[in-house]
């Protein structure tokens, strides 16, 4: 072989490398404020996700804020103050279902807040509206409901299914119906960035128990995206290991039950799509011992080859 056959190969060998670097770039950027669901009020279900290298970060549900925060200035992941990242890196709250352990943060810190749009789906704004910002359990810091409206936040009502603009930021947003407790409703929300996308689903119940079809339905929306490899990562509560009957999942998943979802999810996307997929688990609930069991069980079920992420309350990860 001549010396330029050989510096030729080389050069698209280098190249289809460069490029194959360029195509696994992180589109993502995720601080964990809240990672746990039951009983810890100091670390429940919020992640800020923001393009990389940007501080316009939206808090997917909201139920730790300013505890959050402070641990990931201990983590060095901000190097401003609180006061800072909760008045400027968050650019918005969006909020799965009204359930306590995702709202509560958001409630708690309004008063010290500044303006920006609360996003939610009609059912679950209407909760809020009615139970929390009604100047009665709560100054109303929103832009309509009951009382006097303060008007720090916009609410905004999404429509499912529908590309919403993002406020302040690049990104949009699509929301799909979850059953928690069939007939009881919360949120996924698919967030786009340029070509990127990430989903995150609030707590959800299996279709089996829920007898329901809405997680069939949004793994057909996604497949499309675990095809192309578009989608860099799914958000989802895994709450109990599965000796939890199901009389008492309470809308929830147990390891068994992710799996069998994962796996109609493959069913549609193509077998083989979710190997190296990553898989955030979100809302586990204590005690411990329940959590190291579900961890377990999740290792030794992982047939899909997925890339199963546990995230850390303050500490920074990429998608």
């Amino acid at each position: 072989m001549s010396v330029f056959n050989r510096l030729l190969i080389c050069f698209v060998l280098i190249s289809a490398n460069a490029f194959s670097q360029k195509e696994q770039k992180s589109a993502f950027q995720v601080v964990p404020l809240g990672i746990k669901g039951g009983i810890d009020e100091k670390n429940l279900s919020a992640y800020l996700v923001a393009p990389t290298n940007t501080n316009d970060f939206i808090a997917l549900d909201a139920g730790t804020i300013n505890a959050g925060i402070e641990k990931a200035i201990e983590n060095k992941v901000f190097k401003v103050s609180t006061s800072e990242v909760l008045r400027k890196y968050i650019k918005g709250y969006f909020i799965s279902h009204a359930h306590l352990d995702h709202v509560s943060g958001l409630i708690i810190n309004s008063p010290a807040d500044s303006s920006k749009t609360v996003y939610a789906t009609d059912k679950c704004m209407e909760m809020m509206e009615k139970h929390y910002f009604n100047d009665e359990t709560w100054a109303n810091f929103g832009d309509k409901g009951p009382g006097t409206p303060l008007k720090k936040y916009h609410f905004q009502t999404l429509n499912i299914g529908e590309e919403t603009p993002i406020t302040n930021t690049t990104m949009t947003v699509k929301a799909f119906p979850l059953s928690h407790v069939n007939p009881f409703e919360s949120t996924a929300f698919l967030i786009k960035n340029g070509e990127s996308y990430v989903l995150y689903l609030g707590d959800t119940g299996p279709d089996a128990v829920e007898k329901s079809d809405k997680l069939k339905s949004l793994w057909t929306a996604i497949a499309p995206l675990i095809k192309s490899k578009q989608l860099k990562g799914i958000f989802i509560e895994v709450s109990f290991p599965n000796e939890q009957p199901d009389q008492f999942l309470f809308g929830h998943l147990t390891p068994n039950y992710l799996m069998k979802e994962l796996h109609t999810l493959e069913d549609l996307s193509g077998k083989g799509t979710l190997k190296g997929f990553n898989i955030i688990v979100t809302h586990l609930k204590p005690p411990t011992k329940n959590i190291i069991k579900l961890k377990e069980q999740l290792q030794k079920q992982n047939d899909l080859g997925l890339k199963i992420i546990y995230p850390e309350q303050g500490k920074k990860f990429e998608l």
